[in-house]
């Protein structure tokens, strides 16, 4: 179910987003045009804590902090989508 949610813009804000919508542009609302960048923001701060995850796991390699893993790969990846 869809959630209202009011903003107080900026004028210069309130033009941009108006730019973006409408005749012409990808976004036919001013409400689709929003719900877009908040969803490219979450993915990009998901993204950003893979990354860190990443950053943190090299790290630890380099350090010798590994643990052996002889499992099975496509096992573990599977139950991990889950």
């Amino acid at each position: 179910m869809a959630n209202s949610l009011n903003l107080s813009l900026t004028d210069e804000l309130r033009a941009f987003i108006d730019e973006n919508c409408g005749d012409g542009t990808l976004y036919a609302t001013p409400s689709e045009f929003v719900r877009d960048i908040i969803r490219r923001h979450k993915l990009q701060q998901e993204a950003g804590e893979v990354r860190d995850a990443i950053v943190e796991g090299y790290q630890d390699a380099i350090a010798g902090r590994t643990v052996a893993f002889d499992g099975d790969l496509k096992s573990m990846l599977k139950k991990a989508r889950k």
